[in-house]
C-alpha cells in the first residue's frame, strides 16, 4: 500500500535509499528495482498526504539522477534530422493515461530489448485534468518505471497539446495565454523538456488571406516559445513544437505551413535571437480517439499520406525542422505504420489504443469496468450525443473515468497488472519495429546531452495543487 506519511515512506525505503544527505543516494540498487521504485511511484501518485506525495516525487528525481536516468530534450536529435545527419525514423510519442507506472515499465522493457532511444512519454493539458496526473506526478511515475527496469540515460517527457482554449481566448485572450504559460512553467520545473504548443485553435478562417488566418497562431506560439526559453535549465534547449491545423479539421497544405512559419519567425524575432520550433504538427485526416460506430468499433480513416510526406519534406528542406508530426494515429490500421518513417515523419502521437488495451484486456475485472461505466452514466452524461448507442457513449467518454478510478486501477491484483503490461509491451515492440526505431539508442547517445542541472523539483511541487479547471483545453 502507498505510504500515508513521510515517516512511513522513509520506512519503506530504509536500506534502499540513503536519505541522510542531499540529494538521496541509492544504497541497494537491486531492492530499488524490486520494490523501492514502486513504493516511490505509489506514494507520488496515491498518498492522501500532500507532503508525502511531494517527498516521493522529489526522491524519485534524486534516485533517478543517481542511477543515471534524467529528463532530457530531444531537440538536438531533431535538429540533426533536419540537417539530414541521421537516418529516417519516426519517434513514438505516447500518452499514458492510466496505469502509468506499469505501462511505462513495459515500454522501457521493449526499448531495451530493441535498442530504441527515440521515444517520448507525453500528456496533454486536457489529459492532466481527467486523469488526475499533474506534471510532477507524471514525471515521478515515468522515472520510477525507468528505475524498476534498470534504464539508463535520457527520458523524453513532453507536454502535448499545451493548447489555448478558443472560447476562453475569445473572452480574455491574455488570461488564456497566461494559463498556458503557467502550465509550461510547472511542467518544465518537473522535467518536461519537450513542449508542444497548440495555438492552432486560434486560426481564423474568416480572414481573407492565409497569412492573416495564421497570424494569431504564429504570434501566440512565438510568445509561448519565448516564455519556454526563459524557463530552460542551463545547457538545455527545450524542444518546442508548433501546430498549423487542428486535428479533425481540414487537411493542411504548403501555403498554410509557409504562412505560419512566416508569422511565427517574424513574431519570435521580437523576443531576441531565440531557437524556434523543432517540428510542426499538421492535419492529415485523423481525429483524436477515432470515430466510434454504433457497435463500438472504430471507423476506418483515410489518412492523407501524400500531404504528410510533402509537408514533412518542406519542413526539413525549407525551415530546418525535424519534420512533420502526425497526431491521432493510434487507431489507424497497424499495417500502415511503416509508411511514417518511409515519408520521414519525425514524430507520431499515440494514446487511445493504449487506453483501449487496458479497458478491453481479458484480465481487466468486469466488475470494475461496470462500476466505471456506471460512474460515466452519472457524471459524464453531457458527453452523450443524441442517437449515440451505449457502446458509442462509453467509447467516447470512458477516458473521463480514469482519474476518479486511478486508485482502484493501481490496486488491481499484481497478476492482472502484469498481464496487461505484457500485452502493451508486445504492442510497443511491434510499433517500434514499424516506425524504424530499433537501433536508435546510439543516435540518441550521440546527439542528446544531459542537462547541466536537475529539474527544479520544488518549484514543480509548489504548483501541484493549482485548480484543475485551468487545464481544460478544447
Amino acid at each position: 500500500m502507498e505510504a500515508h506519511s513521510i515517516q512511513e515512506l522513509e520506512a519503506q525505503l530504509q536500506g534502499i535509499l540513503d536519505l541522510q544527505g542531499r540529494p538521496a543516494r541509492v544504497a541497494d540498487a537491486s531492492a530499488l528495482r524490486s520494490r523501492g521504485a514502486e513504493a516511490l511511484a505509489r506514494a507520488a501518485a496515491l498518498s492522501p498526504d500532500e507532503p508525502t506525495r511531494n517527498r516521493a516525487r522529489a526522491l524519485a528525481l534524486q534516485a533517478a539522477a543517481a542511477a543515471g536516468i534524467y529528463p532530457a530534450s530531444i531537440q538536438e536529435l531533431y535538429a540533426a534530422r533536419g540537417r539530414g545527419q541521421v537516418r529516417p525514423f519516426t519517434a513514438a510519442a505516447m500518452n499514458l493515461r492510466c496505469l502509468t507506472f506499469d505501462v511505462a515499465a513495459a515500454c522501457f522493457r521493449a526499448a531495451r530489448k530493441l535498442e530504441v532511444g527515440a521515444f517520448l512519454f507525453e500528456i496533454a493539458r486536457s489529459e492532466m485534468a481527467y486523469t488526475f496526473q499533474r506534471p510532477a506526478e507524471y514525471t515521478a511515475s515515468l522515472l520510477c518505471a525507468a528505475l524498476k527496469e534498470g534504464w539508463q540515460g535520457p527520458v523524453f517527457i513532453q507536454g502535448d497539446h499545451f493548447q489555448a482554449n478558443s472560447k476562453k481566448y475569445a473572452a480574455n485572450p491574455d488570461a488564456e495565454i497566461q494559463e498556458v504559460k503557467k502550465l509550461a512553467t510547472e511542467a518544465i520545473a518537473a522535467g518536461f523538456y519537450n513542449i508542444d504548443v497548440d495555438t492552432s485553435t486560434l486560426v481564423d478562417l474568416s480572414q481573407p488571406t492565409v497569412p492573416e488566418q495564421q497570424r494569431v497562431n504564429g504570434e501566440r506560439c512565438a510568445e509561448i516559445t519565448a516564455h519556454v526559453r526563459a524557463m530552460e535549465p542551463p545547457g538545455t534547449t527545450i524542444s518546442v513544437g508548433g501546430e498549423i491545423g487542428e486535428v479533425g479539421g481540414h487537411n493542411s497544405n504548403e501555403t498554410e505551413l509557409r504562412a505560419f512559419m512566416g508569422e511565427y519567425r517574424t513574431a519570435l524575432r521580437r523576443y531576441g535571437q531565440l531557437a524556434g520550433i523543432s517540428k510542426i504538427s499538421i492535419q492529415t485526416g485523423t481525429s483524436h480517439g477515432g470515430v466510434p460506430l454504433p457497435d463500438g468499433s472504430v471507423a476506418q480513416v483515410k489518412l492523407d499520406f501524400d500531404t504528410l510526406g510533402r509537408l514533412s519534406r518542406l519542413a526539413r528542406e525549407e525551415f530546418g525542422l525535424g519534420g512533420a508530426v502526425q497526431h491521432g494515429a493510434s487507431t489507424l490500421p497497424a499495417e500502415v505504420f511503416n509508411r511514417f518513417p518511409e515519408l520521414e515523419t519525425v514524430e507520431i502521437h499515440l494514446a487511445t489504443e493504449f487506453q483501449n488495451m487496458v479497458y478491453d484486456h481479458p484480465a481487466f475485472p468486469a466488475a470494475l469496468r461496470a462500476e466505471m461505466y456506471q460512474w460515466l452514466r452519472q457524471n459524464a452524461a453531457d458527453e452523450r450525443k443524441a442517437g449515440d448507442t451505449d457502446e458509442q457513449f462509453y467509447y467516447k467518454s470512458r477516458k473521463k473515468a480514469l482519474g476518479p478510478f486511478k486508485g482502484p486501477m493501481w490496486n488491481l491484483p499484481p497478476a492482472t497488472r502484469e498481464a496487461i503490461a505484457a500485452a502493451l509491451q508486445a504492442k510497443f515492440e511491434y510499433l517500434f519495429g514499424k516506425l524504424a526505431l530499433p537501433g536508435t539508442a546510439p543516435l540518441v547517445a550521440r546527439h542528446v546531452t544531459r542537462p547541466q542541472a536537475e529539474p527544479r523539483a520544488q518549484a514543480a511541487l509548489a504548483q501541484a495543487g493549482r485548480a484543475e479547471e485551468s487545464l481544460e483545453g478544447e
